[in-house]
């Protein structure tokens, strides 16, 4: 079991910065990838970024260039600093894992944090 507390959401004008937090606790040794997601009302939700153990990144087309994804030394908080911040980037930001445990068969499970508003208003 994994849980995923996120921090870090607000109210930011258009070229302004945010960072976002995302702590996991309980049972993390097999998380293998961390992202954070968004969602606007009537859109389906969207990958933004994803890092692996490794360190390996992945972003959205959108925001490649001004969003940055990191995690910590002890690989449990995941950070996603947002850089000229534009109104389309106004959505839920989902804190989001994955996790395989070498269980019998081996099972896959993945977690999604409770949400922070960005909100991007001038």
């Amino acid at each position: 079991q994994v849980q995923l507390v996120e921090s870090g959401g607000g109210l930011v004008r258009p070229g302004g910065s945010l960072n976002l937090s995302c702590a996991a606790s309980g049972n993390i040794a097999g998380i293998y990838r961390m992202g954070w997601y968004r969602q606007t009302p009537g859109k389906q939700r969207e990958l933004v970024a994803n890092i692996w153990t490794s360190g390996m990144t992945n972003y959205a087309d959108s925001v490649m260039g001004r969003f940055t994804i990191r995690r910590d030394n002890a690989g449990n908080t995941v950070h996603l600093q947002m850089n000229n911040l534009k109104l389309e980037d106004s959505a839920v930001y989902y804190c989001h894992a994955e996790q395989f445990l070498a269980l019998g068969l081996g099972a896959e499970y993945e977690y999604w944090g409770q949400g922070t508003q960005v909100t991007v208003s001038s």
